[in-house]
């Protein structure tokens, strides 16, 4: 008997609410760096080139952890990966705010702090949704999405009052207490990695997949699979998401106070895009299973792209406002997205540690963003060396999505060459 045969509420539901809390979170503290990113370089004495170059070795210490996630889900099961990733967490919070040197700080918070994230990261729940949703895949990993808007529109602000009221050490701890009361919990009575035989299909659907699948052949190995041109595109893909959330994310704040504008309309600049992100991920989500996947991808980087121009150009609050919202709409899925063409593309089997190497591709793309946006504001006294390539990054991997195929379409194994 399933979950669902006891009730009409499907179970799954329940561990994509606690995965989209901890993405909430997660994504909160790795991509709202911003707001503690001028007291930090303040009170320890940090130049902004410095603490920018720290900022990027953690999102290439966060992007390196991403395969070990996947591989540890795989391995020890998602729990116990979520657990580990919270003590991590704690740990480093504690050793950062008693960090006073650049080294220190780079192993605490550059490093062991984005290890324990990576941990409790979406690359570590994507399989587990993935397991237990078939029908509505699309609709569920957008909600990892929505948590990663909704971290960015809660957190940022959040963050900049609480370290203006006590300080950002104190934020950080305290930040670290909230996130072992909520992950812990989920970790222990929510995740279950085991979904039922048919996840969520109808009965008709149940059927038909089983008459589709009769006599299917063994799917790619993760080697073949790998190399394949698909998984390479969204690579690229992820590559310039990660250049362009972590580069609003660290240096959007700094920019927006360069350009004259304050530190609290700077930060409700940022989080305006997260909050309208938050809606519009349940349109995307919504559109995904049921419109061809490639084409909603390729819409949100072009779009997106456009949208980092006009974040230069913007003058007034109004017009901060304007493009903030229109940037908003298409922030968010592009993770979601690219996660669910990998399973569409080449099954569930190998989506967590696939997703997991593509991840990587996209942490490297925060690196170089990280320290681009820092470096390039202080050889040339502008952000539109960072900001400009990010949007021409987008445009790029706009037009590779649209030659992303649909589905199946390396999910069988090549047959061998006639002899």
């Amino acid at each position: 008997m399933t979950d669902r045969s006891r009730s009409n509420w499907y179970f799954g539901w329940n561990i994509v609410a606690a995965a989209t809390l901890l993405t909430l979170l997660t994504v909160g503290m790795r991509m709202g760096i911003g707001p503690f990113f001028l007291p930090i370089a303040r009170d320890l004495g940090f130049s902004r080139s410095l603490l920018a170059g720290i900022v990027a070795l953690g999102m290439l210490s966060y992007g390196l952890a991403m395969p070990l996630a996947g591989h540890m889900v795989g391995r020890f099961g998602t729990r116990f990966v979520l657990l580990l990733g919270t003590a991590i967490v704690v740990s480093s919070a504690i050793w950062t705010v008693i960090a006073h040197t650049a080294a220190t700080f780079l192993l605490s918070f550059g490093v062991l702090m984005s290890a324990g994230l990576a941990l409790t990261s979406p690359v570590a729940l994507t399989p587990v949704i993935s397991r237990w949703f078939t029908r509505r895949r699309g609709m569920a990993l957008f909600f990892l999405s929505t948590g990663s808007m909704a971290g960015i529109a809660v957190m940022t602000p959040v963050f900049t009052y609480a370290i203006d009221v006590a300080g950002w050490r104190a934020t950080l701890l305290g930040f670290a207490a909230a996130f072992a009361a909520i992950t812990v919990p989920a970790a222990l009575f929510v995740i279950r990695d085991s979904a039922p035989p048919h996840t969520d299909l109808l009965p008709e659907q149940i059927a038909a997949q089983g008459a589709r699948t009769a006599g299917t052949p063994p799917g790619l190995t993760f080697g073949q699979a790998v190399r394949t041109a698909p998984f390479l595109k969204i690579c690229l893909g992820l590559f310039a998401c990660g250049f362009s959330m972590n580069l609003l994310g660290t240096h959007g704040m700094p920019m927006l106070m360069d350009h004259g504008f304050d530190a609290m309309t700077s930060s409700l600049g940022i989080g305006l895009i997260g909050l309208v992100a938050i809606f519009s991920t349940q349109m995307l989500g919504r559109l995904s299973d049921s419109l061809p996947r490639k084409n909603l991808l390729a819409a949100i980087y072009f779009v997106r792209g456009l949208g980092f121009f006009a974040l230069l150009l913007v003058g007034t609050h109004w017009e901060l406002y304007a493009a903030a919202t229109i940037g908003g709409i298409v922030w968010a899925g592009s993770i979601a997205m690219s996660s669910a063409i990998l399973a569409d593309v080449y099954g569930v089997r190998l989506v967590g540690i696939l997703y997991g190497w593509a991840y990587l591709g996209h942490q490297v793309g925060a690196m170089i963003s990280s320290w681009l946006g820092g470096w390039g504001y202080e050889t040339f006294g502008t952000h539109w060396i960072a900001f400009g390539a990010t949007g021409a990054l987008l445009l790029v991997a706009a037009g590779v999505s649209l030659r992303l195929p649909l589905k199946d379409f390396t999910l069988m194994a090549p047959r061998p060459a006639a002899q």
